[in-house]
C-alpha cells in the first residue's frame, strides 16, 4: 500500500498564512487547516493580496494542500429574523470563500448547523437557503465542505444521509464537498471502528465519498455514541489508532486531504503525530 494520503494538522495563522504553510511543512505536513480570520468573530477581514499569494505560491511549489475552516458562530440553520440573521452568516461566509481561494485553498468547513425552533424541517431549508445564497455568486474553486456534527447539541446534522441530502436539495451542488470527522462520527454513533465496512458501504451506497474533500483525523476522550465532542491525540482515546487506521486505510478515503484537530505536541507543532500516522502506511508501501 503506498502512501498518497496528504497528512497535516490544524496550525496557527499568527505571522501570516504563508508562515502557517511554511510551519505546517517544517512539521513534516503535506497538507495543513487554518482559520481565516478571527475565529471567535464574524467580522469580516480584509483580503492581503500579498500574504495569500505568498501561501499559494509556497504550496504549489512544495504540493502542499489546505484547507479553511470557518469561525466558530456561524450557523447556516439561522433564519432571516435571529438574533444573528442570515445575511451576516452569508456575509461571512463569502469573506472565507475569499480569503481561501486567495491562498489556494480547496475549501472552507462549515459545520451543519444548530436548529434554534420547533420545526426541524424549517432548520434543513434555511440550511440549504443558506447554502444556496452564499453560492449564487461565488466563481471560485474554493468549495463549502460541510461537516458532519457530534450530537451534544442535538439530532441535526449527525448522519452521511442529512449531509448528503441538503447537498443534492441545494442549487449549486457541484459548489459543495463533505468533510468527515471521525470524533463526531463515532460520538454520534454512525461509525464504530469495529464495523467500519459497514460505514463505509454505507457512504459509498449514499454517494458521500465522491464528494468527500477533507478528513478531521481525531480520536475521541468520550465512548461510542456518547454524543460528547472532545478531540483526544491519535491513539489516546476510545477509538484508537487500529480503529482510526482502519478507515483511512480505504481507497474511498485516498485522495482526502486529513488534519488532525488534536492538542500541540512540546514543540507546538503536530510533528509527533503526523508521523505516527504516516508511517502507518509506510509500514505498508
Amino acid at each position: 500500500m503506498t502512501n498518497s494520503l496528504q497528512i497535516g494538522a490544524h496550525v496557527s495563522i499568527r505571522g501570516g498564512y504563508g508562515r502557517a504553510a511554511r510551519f505546517a511543512w517544517e512539521s513534516g505536513a503535506t497538507c495543513f487547516q487554518y482559520f481565516p480570520k478571527n475565529p471567535r468573530s464574524l467580522k469580516l477581514k480584509l483580503v492581503d493580496v500579498r500574504d495569500t499569494r505568498d501561501c499559494a505560491l509556497f504550496c504549489q511549489d512544495k504540493g502542499i494542500a489546505s484547507i479553511a475552516h470557518t469561525p466558530y458562530g456561524i450557523n447556516m440553520a439561522a433564519g432571516v429574523d435571529d438574533v444573528t440573521p442570515r445575511k451576516v452568516y452569508i456575509a461571512s461566509l463569502l469573506n472565507d470563500l475569499e480569503i481561501a481561494e486567495a491562498c489556494g485553498s480547496l475549501g472552507i468547513v462549515v459545520h451543519f448547523g444548530h436548529f434554534g425552533g420547533m420545526e426541524p424541517l424549517q432548520g434543513y431549508q434555511n440550511i440549504i437557503q443558506c447554502m444556496n445564497e452564499v453560492l449564487q455568486s461565488w466563481e471560485g474553486r474554493t468549495k463549502l465542505l460541510i461537516e458532519n456534527q457530534a450530537g451534544n447539541h442535538g439530532n441535526e446534522g449527525i448522519t452521511l444521509e442529512e449531509l448528503v441530502k441538503v447537498r443534492e436539495l441545494s442549487q449549486f451542488p457541484e459548489k459543495i464537498g463533505f468533510c468527515l470527522d471521525t470524533c463526531h462520527a463515532y460520538a454520534a454513533g454512525i461509525w464504530n471502528p469495529e464495523r467500519t465496512e459497514d460505514f463505509l458501504e454505507r457512504g459509498e451506497q449514499l454517494e458521500f465519498w465522491p464528494h468527500l474533500v477533507a478528513v478531521h483525523l481525531n480520536d475521541s476522550k468520550f465512548p461510542f455514541d456518547s454524543r460528547r465532542d472532545r478531540h483526544a491525540g491519535i491513539g489516546q482515546g476510545h477509538i484508537g489508532e487500529q480503529g482510526l487506521k482502519s478507515l483511512l486505510s480505504s481507497k474511498l478515503l485516498r485522495s482526502s486531504a486529513v488534519v488532525m484537530e488534536t492538542e500541540k505536541g512540546a514543540d507546538g507543532s503536530h510533528r509527533k503525530e503526523i508521523a505516527t500516522v504516516r508511517g502507518w502506511f509506510e509500514a505498508e508501501a
